[in-house]
């Protein structure tokens, strides 16, 4: 199949299993300081799917100060779904006889620098699926915040998207209702410390095994029509 027939084949797929969002990267455009993965993996696959699963609206409209127990369960689900799409999607590739590999969606490898085997978010922007936001999440211009990110990298010949452009621009409803008071006017400015000293709050006040938090997704809609 051409590159442009995997793309459609691949997205298809993909949107059969719920996703709302999908793009490829370039994965050699990354350095790989970037990467918490071995050079023998980077090397052999150089292209990046990028899959995104809209949130669901109703859920996160009932956050108000602090992440809900219906929100916990969502969030959780959500990445097991996303880890199941992976597995399906190295199955289908590996058929076809090129390799895959699933980086799952939530998992931390790096735990004094909270990092995962990659960022799932600056993947997506490179795949052209959104923007990093002042929140310091993937923004798209359809869902905002609402989503959550799942990588597969692979040799499968695709068309790499182009990276995307767009930005927050006059928008800062995430910082209004930050609790932890961590985003700023500038992404870079964005207080990593603040926003998980105020996870963790979270997690064991709420007795939650996961650090999440929602108010800052709940506030981002992205460019929606007015």
């Amino acid at each position: 199949m051409a590159n442009i027939e995997n793309n459609s084949t691949f997205e298809a797929l993909c949107r059969q299993w719920g996703s709302s969002l999908f793009g490829v990267a370039d994965l050699r455009t990354f350095r790989k300081e970037e990467i918490l993965l071995s050079s023998r993996i980077m090397d052999r696959h150089p292209f990046a799917i990028s899959i995104g699963y809209h949130l669901s609206d109703a859920i996160l409209d009932d956050i108000e100060d602090k992440p809900t127990p219906l929100y916990f369960q969502h969030y959780q689900r959500v990445n097991i779904l996303l880890d199941t799409l992976g597995l399906i999607l190295t199955h289908a590739i590996q058929d076809l006889g090129y390799e895959a590999v699933a980086i799952p969606a939530s998992q931390l490898v790096d735990w004094e620098n909270q990092r995962g085997h990659l960022s799932h978010k600056h993947v997506a922007q490179a795949a052209g699926i959104g923007w990093i936001g002042r929140n310091n999440l993937l923004v798209s211009k359809r869902h905002g915040a609402r989503v959550r990110l799942l990588t597969v990298l692979t040799n499968l010949p695709l068309r790499i998207d182009s990276p995307s452009k767009e930005n927050c621009g006059s928008c800062r409803s995430c910082m209004t209702v930050c609790p932890a008071g961590a985003i700023r006017e500038r992404r870079e400015d964005f207080d990593h410390i603040r926003c998980y000293d105020q996870l963790k709050v979270f997690s064991k006040t709420l007795r939650f095994s996961h650090h999440i938090c929602g108010v800052c997704v709940r506030a981002c809609r992205g460019h929606q029509p007015q």
